[in-house]
Parts: structure tokens; sequence; C-alpha cells
């Protein structure tokens, strides 16, 4: 990490279902900094759901929106930024994320991921079959969050082990002056 993360943000990246949502709301708690749900700003905003942009306007305008909002979100200081799954697949958003806070990629076994997507309605790169989207998803972004500055896998973890674990490291890159 460069000196220009002093920002003290942390974007938290992975598949869906890795638990960034939970983990963020978590350390959120725990650093008393603004937790940023980039999904739920979007759809705020546009004032309609995440499937219903999909669905009316397409993934091409949901993904300008969601570069817009997060560079817009990275401008402040003190947040956890929970992304969604595809916020890597620009790569004008991996730079940002990389300069402006420490980025924590969240990983699960497939497994786990298919088990806790089970019945959700919205995730609209899921529709038809949650097994066959999500292994069609992970092997498309396999390499898509190899680029955060750490990774914690958490098939089986409790969201306060998670949380411990991004603390500690955060922690220790702070104390750096990093």
């Amino acid at each position: 990490m460069s000196n220009s993360n002093i920002t003290g943000n942390i974007i938290l990246v992975g598949m869906m279902a890795t638990g960034k949502s939970t983990v963020g709301a978590l350390l959120a708690e725990e650093l008393s900094y603004e937790l940023v749900d980039l999904d739920q700003v979007i759809a705020k905003e546009a004032g309609r759901s995440i499937p219903e942009i999909f669905e009316k306007d397409g993934e091409a305008y949901f993904r300008a929106a969601e570069t817009a909002v997060l560079a817009r979100m990275l401008e402040g200081r003190n947040r956890i930024i929970s992304t969604g799954g595809g916020a890597v697949l620009a790569p004008e958003n991996t730079a940002i994320m990389l300069e402006k806070g420490l980025v924590v990629a969240l990983t699960a076994s497939e497994k786990e991921i298919i088990t806790r997507v089970g019945g959700d309605r919205n995730r609209p790169l899921l529709a038809g079959n949650t097994e066959e989207g999500v292994r069609r998803i992970m092997e498309q972004r396999r390499d898509a969050y190899r680029f955060a500055h750490c990774t914690v896998d958490t098939t089986g973890l409790s969201v306060a082990q998670v949380s411990q674990y991004i603390l500690t490291h955060y922690r220790g890159s702070a104390s750096k002056g990093l």
C-alpha cells in the first residue's frame, strides 16, 4: 500500500454472498466509520431496485452508475464501502479503490455461495438456475479480485471472525504509516 491510503477507507470486494454487507456493517460499528453499501446508494439514487435497473436500463447502465457512485464515495474518508460483486470489472474502479483505501477481497466456496443465495430473487445475474449462475460468475471472475491488498475466505467463519481479521490487517497497515 502506498501513503495515499491514509484515507482510512476499507473497501470490501468479492463475489455476491461472500459477506460484504454484513462484515461491512460490523466493521463500520467497530471503527465508528460510515457504512456505504454501493448497491443501496445506486438504488436509492435511481429510485428503483437493482433488479429493476438491470431490467429497464441494462447492465451497462448499472455499471456506469456504479463507477460514478464509487468514485464519489471514495472522495470521503473513514468509510467502509461494500461494493457489488461486479464493481471490480471496470479497471478504473480497481485503480481508484487501490488509491483510496485498503481493499479486502472476501471469498467463499461455491457451495457456500449457492447456499447463501438460495431463493434470493434480488440477484439479477442469477435469474434462472442459481447453481449454474454462481458457477458461471465464479468462473468469469476467477481472477477479478486478486488486485486486493488482502483476501479472506469467509467459508465457515463468523462475521466477527472475518471482521477481526480485517481489523488486525487494517490496524497493522495503519501503524506502518501506509
